[in-house]
């Protein structure tokens, strides 16, 4: 059996996502069996980030500096802006290396059974910095969901008045993926995308 503080140590491990109580366990033996290379660093870096965090001023990406990194890129196209729901999907798209301007991240999506109304989100704050002037096109990178796509289309109508041109992320088939495996939803959005074949 286990202390009281390794069992703790255990739990808090299997809260974490993707990780269950036997998962965590391994992690905790892990840990505990390589005390000087993993835990010693690890409880450095949990530290050291958990002094230091910060949400971006500008775009609430969350960083151990403000603005964060990515804000603070000259390297960025600031006349392209990318609105994404969660700091997850901000990290997805820049991992991918293919979107070279800046995020905007909402903290959400609009779900009425949630009761995440317009005000709980960013998005008086998206519509201050395309007021501000200076972005050319803003990309719409909400999930395929009924939530996600109310999120982007309220967002899309916000932002209307505006000399900006509006963008979305295409929805559909996957490369590789194979009919019989996709659910109805994304063959009806690939359905209704369909496009001439060149």
């Amino acid at each position: 059996m286990a202390s009281s503080e390794i069992d703790a140590l255990t739990q808090a491990l299997a809260r974490l996502p993707g990780l269950g109580p036997r998962s965590a366990r391994r992690a905790v033996l892990h840990l505990l069996k390589k005390r000087e290379t993993a835990l010693e660093p690890l409880l450095s870096a949990l530290a050291t980030v958990g002094e230091r965090l910060t949400d971006c001023a500008i775009c609430g990406n969350v960083d151990t500096v403000d603005p964060c990194g990515i804000c603070a890129d000259p390297r960025r196209d600031p006349r392209a802006l990318c609105v994404v729901e969660e700091v997850a999907d901000l990290w997805a798209l820049d991992r991918s290396r293919l979107f070279p301007g800046r995020f905007h991240v909402l903290g959400g999506r609009l779900s009425a059974l949630d009761g995440v109304r317009p005000e709980d989100l960013a998005i008086d704050s998206l519509v201050r910095r395309i007021e501000a002037g200076g972005i050319d096109e803003v990309v719409l990178a909400m999930n395929a969901t009924l939530e996600g796509q109310t999120t982007a289309h309220y967002v899309a109508e916000r932002i209307e008045r505006f000399p900006v041109r509006v963008t979305q992320l295409a929805h559909g088939l996957p490369v590789g993926g194979e009919l019989d495996y996709l659910d109805e939803g994304t063959l009806a959005q690939a359905l209704r995308a369909r496009r001439p074949v060149t």
